[in-house]
């Protein structure tokens, strides 16, 4: 045995350190070689979790999890057309004004939000100015979530009874979702813009924009939007902040039947280069069709999948399938990111929009493996964007079946978040997003990464609790 011991002194030794990393330190200065294990207990050691989370691991909540990952997996979005909000979405009039996020009033939102409401009155001409809207806003609108009424909304997320909305049905189950047009980047409304110039592209959206593209879908008779994001993952989007070839592909969708409406040529061309200058177009049509996926998935007993996520500036909001109608919320974080010249951290507002609907059903962030061009948007390295994807797949439960990444050998992306693996690891969704100005009326002023609270997700495990 001595001679064993005197053989593996005589060694040069390397050391596996589980633990502080104060030993490891101590071993590579007296010139052997430290691994350090980045370890940490289940549940940051919290023991009420850890017990959930054991009641969490049977049959009954696989074979849950199993059926949502089905619903996810089998999921086929078209966009069959278009409508005004308060004639297609159920339940819409025009008081009500859906936002971004969970459940918020007039008093609490944030300044950006506050912004968008300001304009989508004026836009609806039922204010003329700032303090007009603000007192109606007070007194008369019926403020509710997006998500509430089928729909999203890119950050502020404001949908008012006379804007134009995507119908974008599920053909595999039937339900549908809805979202509105996308204006652009920089002073738009749904980064709380509300400016005569904001109201004026409104109009002509309204006006001349959306009839034109509702006779040209109605002549193409749908479009396959599964088939369009599956395309754009292959050519460098994912599907959230980068959007240049998911627009491509829906451009060239429509513009044979955008020739063929019966508009003026003048209006036709404009439609067209307004599509072609707008490179987040695409953005509004991959969220609700996330949405119309997701949506199904909700409501199924014992599932531990997390069907929503959604900020309004002030919480961020998750909500888990087997608690349909429970939002769990906890304060919004601040993004990460780059900004615009001009503007620092201290001019951003929380993170805010519906827009992680895409992370929830497996692309965004979760693909950023697909689109390492994203990081000049949101900053980090073509490393980071790769890196992110692949921690993400330790959260989910399955690789996507429609949605590959070349650069993963066209391994799926990881999709179906496991509210108990984000609790075990610690490890929480990445996210990237826009960044508005805390502000009403600036506009974005940059972009950036995010996660969200881990107090959500602890939130929702303990409603799990027997």
């Amino acid at each position: 045995m001595s001679e064993k011991i005197h053989q593996l002194f005589s060694q040069k030794i390397s050391v596996l350190n589980i633990g502080i990393k104060w030993f490891s330190d101590n071993v590579n200065l007296k010139g052997a070689k430290a691994i350090q294990l980045e370890w940490k207990p289940p549940a940051s050691g919290n023991i009420d979790l850890i017990n959930i989370l054991k009641s969490l691991y049977n049959e009954e909540v696989e074979d849950a999890n199993q059926k949502v990952i089905e619903i996810i997996q089998n999921g086929h979005p078209k966009l069959i057309g278009l409508g005004t909000a308060r004639d297609v979405i159920p339940g819409f009039d025009e008081w009500t004004i859906l936002h971004a996020g969970p459940p918020i009033e007039w008093e609490l939102m944030c300044g950006p939000m506050k912004g968008a409401v300001i304009g989508g009155l004026i836009y609806e001409q039922k204010a003329r100015t700032k303090k007009e809207a603000e007192e109606i806003a007070k007194t008369k609108v019926k403020f509710s979530p997006c998500h509430h009424f089928h729909a999203v909304g890119p950050m502020a997320g404001i949908i008012t009874s006379s804007m134009p909305v995507w119908i974008i049905e599920n053909s595999t189950y039937g339900n549908k979702a809805f979202a509105t047009l996308n204006e652009g980047l920089g002073k738009v409304l749904r980064y709380g813009a509300f400016s005569t110039e904001v109201i004026e592209r409104l109009n002509w959206m309204r006006d001349e924009l959306y009839p034109i593209l509702r006779d040209a879908i109605e002549m193409k008779g749908y479009i396959d939007l599964r088939s369009l994001i599956a395309q754009a993952l292959q050519m460098g989007d994912e599907c959230h902040n980068r959007n240049k070839a998911i627009t491509s592909l829906f451009y060239r969708e429509i513009a044979p039947f955008v020739i063929r409406t019966k508009f003026s040529d003048s209006q036709k061309a404009k439609v067209l280069e307004f599509i072609n200058s707008n490179d987040h177009f695409g953005l509004n049509l991959s969220m609700p069709a996330c949405k119309s996926i997701m949506e199904p998935a909700e409501g199924i007993p014992k599932s531990t999948v997390i069907t929503t996520m959604a900020r309004n500036g002030v919480e961020f909001g998750i909500k888990v399938s087997a608690f349909k109608d429970i939002w769990f919320t906890a304060p919004s974080p601040r993004v990460r990111g780059l900004y615009f010249p001009g503007f620092t951290e201290a001019d951003a507002a929380l993170d805010l929009g519906d827009s992680v609907i895409t992370e929830t059903s497996g692309i965004g962030g979760f693909a950023m493996a697909t689109a390492p061009a994203i990081v000049g948007f949101v900053g980090g390295s073509a490393n980071d964007a790769l890196n992110y994807t692949k921690m993400m797949y330790q959260i989910t439960l399955t690789e996507n079946k429609n949605y590959q990444i070349p650069i993963l050998n066209f391994r799926g992306t990881p999709t179906g978040i496991d509210l108990r693996k984000v609790i075990e690891t610690g490890i929480l969704p990445i996210i990237n997003t826009g960044i508005a100005h805390k502000n009403a009326g600036v506009g974005q002023v940059g972009a950036g990464l995010v996660n969200p609270p881990v107090e959500c997700f602890e939130k929702a495990l303990r409603k799990f609790k027997k």
